[in-house]
């Protein structure tokens, strides 16, 4: 396939996967698409951990990371702040509902010995989502083969964009409005992602059939479709709609290669494009994931109301590692809490497959989709 999104990347095929996982990354440039690793829980030392060994994987392909700081921060005037500053911010009343939530689903607390936060951002004082976290992922990413990074919450800062300008790699930023997408491509952006309603984790409220064609008619840069796209006919309609390629993120966290958690992996087997929602309880964002006990509790009309990021992803932080970690004794109350971020795609997410197979798939579906439509246009 040939599209702008090829040329400019270097890649055989235009499907872009997010992934917070190197094996579906990698997996996916060894197929002809572009991996791109989603940094914003790692370490510095996991992400270099992690960037030296998909280059030992892939090669000489190419591949991308995302990294996420908003365009607005609690802090942002004082210079960010820290993870201590946060914590202090944190209402008393929001501390003592969630752990009465753990408290009432009997979630244990984390063994004196744990050290699930050993290599991700809040093993150290950098508040998370923050410019003060992206900052040296960047510097790492640059440092290797990265071809394309990416911003996944707002316009990219200008730090990024100079940066990424200077290591000559390419500059993506998602968009959930056209006016978005134009600010995006007036700072200096390289390839716009247009992320429909449908899509998993942070995103906006225009569907993808409305969004990705205002978004090409905006901008005179190459464009991607994103939200609701994991089959071939939908990636046929969102290059029917002028994108030219796609970015993928919830349809590989039940491939073989992902490191989604067992019990949520077997959940996104089993739902139902109706089984997520939009909800700010995990990072103060409006961010689409799967339903579950966990976003009942903060939908319920007598309960505090998420706060703002970066406070709720702080407030929430051991929480969640205490439910992923207890998650594993079916029936527990820790199983029915587990969730994660996912796409209205997550109906068609049913089969176990490898990311590989993925790409093939979509591949085969949408060229039998272009060619079906070829064939209604037969005149003879």
């Amino acid at each position: 396939m040939r599209t702008p999104v090829t040329e400019m990347l270097g890649i055989e095929f235009p499907i872009l996967a997010f992934s917070h996982c190197r094996d579906v990354v990698a997996a996916v440039s060894k197929a002809g698409g572009m991996g791109v690793l989603g940094a914003v829980a790692h370490s510095p030392e996991q992400l270099e951990i992690d960037l030296d060994w998909i280059e030992d994987e892939i090669g000489d392909r190419p591949y991308g990371v995302d990294l996420i700081v908003p365009a607005k921060y609690a802090g942002d005037e004082g210079g960010g702040y820290s993870l201590a500053d946060i914590a202090a911010l944190i209402p008393s009343q929001h501390r003592e509902f969630v752990d009465d939530i753990l408290a009432r689903y009997e979630v244990p607390e984390l063994p004196a010995d744990d050290d699930s936060t050993a290599n991700a951002v809040g093993a150290s004082d950098r508040a998370p989502f923050s410019a003060a976290t992206a900052g040296p992922q960047l510097d790492i990413a640059l440092a290797h083969r990265t071809s394309f990074v990416a911003n996944a919450l707002g316009p990219p800062p200008q730090f990024l964009i100079d940066r990424c300008k200077e290591e000559g790699c390419l500059v993506g930023a998602l968009a959930g409005r056209a006016s978005h997408a134009e600010r995006h491509r007036n700072a200096g952006v390289d390839i716009i992602i247009a992320q429909g309603y449908e899509a998993g984790g942070h995103t906006g409220e225009i569907g993808s059939m409305v969004l990705i064609p205002e978004i090409v008619d905006a901008v005179d840069i190459p464009v991607l479709g994103a939200g609701g796209i994991g089959r071939g006919r939908q990636m046929a309609a969102a290059m029917a709609l002028g994108a030219q390629g796609v970015w993928c993120g919830s349809v590989w966290l039940t491939t073989d290669e992902a490191e989604t958690h067992p019990v949520v992996k077997d959940k996104f087997l089993a739902a139902s494009s109706a089984d997520t929602i939009r909800s700010r309880s995990l990072t103060g964002k409006h961010a689409r994931m799967l339903r579950s006990a966990w976003t009942e509790e903060w939908e319920r009309a007598d309960t505090p109301d998420p706060l703002g990021m970066p406070l709720q992803p702080v407030l929430t932080a051991e929480a969640q590692r205490r439910i992923n970690r207890a998650a594993y004794n079916a029936g527990s109350g820790a199983e029915k809490l587990a969730n994660y971020f996912v796409g209205q795609i997550v109906g068609t997410m049913n089969q176990r497959k490898t990311a590989a197979q993925v790409v093939y798939d979509m591949v085969e579906e949408f060229i039998e989709t272009v060619e079906g439509l070829q064939q209604q246009l037969r005149t003879d």
